[in-house]
C-alpha cells in the first residue's frame, strides 16, 4: 500500500485525492452580483446533501465572486453539466475581473428563473433554483480556519428537460453529465451499459 500523510505531501505527480473522490458532479453554479451583474463558475467539489428539504452545496477554495454574490443576494442557481456543455463550462472557469459576464464569454443563454433572480444557463437540461441556508468556513482538524468556504443551498424549484423522464423516472445516463476525475485535465461521463442495481436490505 502507497502511504503518505497530507501535511508531509504525497510525493506524486499529482494530487490523486480528486482521483480517489471521483468522478465528481460538477457544481456549475449561476450567480448575480448586487448590481445585477451575472457570474457563472464551475465547482467541482459540489454534491446534494439532503432529501427533505432538498440541499446541494459546493465548497470554494478561496473567497471567489460566486460566494460574494451568494452571500449578498442569497440565492444561486445550480446547472448540469454535460458531455455537450463541457467546453463551455470549462470556459467559466476563466479568471475574468468582477462584473465580466461568463454567459458571454462562453456563448451560454441566461434563462430566467422562476422563484430566484440569479440566471439559468438555458442550454442545460437540469437547473436548481437555491436559496442559500449556510456559508461555512472549513476548518483544519485543530480547529486552524481554512481558505475554503463550504455554501449549501435550499433546492426550491427544478427544472428537468422532459427528454430525461422516461415513466416519470429522471434517466441518469441519459444526460450524459460532465464529470471531474483526476489530474488537470481528466473527465469522465456514464453510460446505461454500466449501470448496476442493488436494493438495500430493508427495502427487501
Amino acid at each position: 500500500m502507497y502511504f503518505y500523510q497530507p501535511k508531509s505531501g504525497h510525493g506524486l505527480p499529482h494530487d490523486p485525492l480528486n482521483a480517489i473522490i471521483g468522478p465528481r458532479p460538477i457544481g456549475w453554479i449561476a450567480s448575480l452580483n448586487g448590481e445585477g451583474q451575472r457570474n457563472l463558475a464551475p465547482y467541482s467539489f459540489f454534491n446534494c446533501f439532503n432529501y427533505r428539504p432538498p440541499i446541494i452545496g459546493f465548497a470554494s477554495s478561496g473567497w471567489k465572486d460566486s460566494v460574494q454574490n451568494i452571500v449578498d443576494t442569497g440565492e444561486f442557481v445550480w446547472n448540469l453539466a454535460t458531455v455537450e456543455l463541457a467546453g463551455a463550462m470549462n470556459e467559466t472557469s476563466a479568471t475574468l475581473p468582477r462584473g465580466e459576464d461568463e454567459f458571454v464569454r462562453a456563448g451560454l443563454t441566461p434563462a430566467a428563473s422562476r422563484l430566484v433572480k440569479a440566471p439559468r444557463v438555458a442550454e442545460s437540461p437540469v437547473n436548481f433554483e437555491c436559496r442559500l441556508t449556510q456559508c461555512i468556513q472549513l476548518t483544519a482538524a485543530d480547529g486552524a480556519a481554512i481558505e475554503s468556504w463550504l455554501v449549501l443551498g435550499e433546492v426550491v424549484a427544478v427544472h428537468i428537460d422532459e427528454s430525461l423522464l422516461e415513466d416519470g423516472i429522471y434517466q441518469t445516463a441519459r444526460a450524459r453529465p460532465a464529470l471531474r476525475a483526476g489530474g488537470p485535465s481528466a473527465y469522465y461521463t456514464i453510460d446505461e451499459s454500466l449501470r448496476f442495481d442493488l436494493t438495500r436490505p430493508d427495502a427487501r
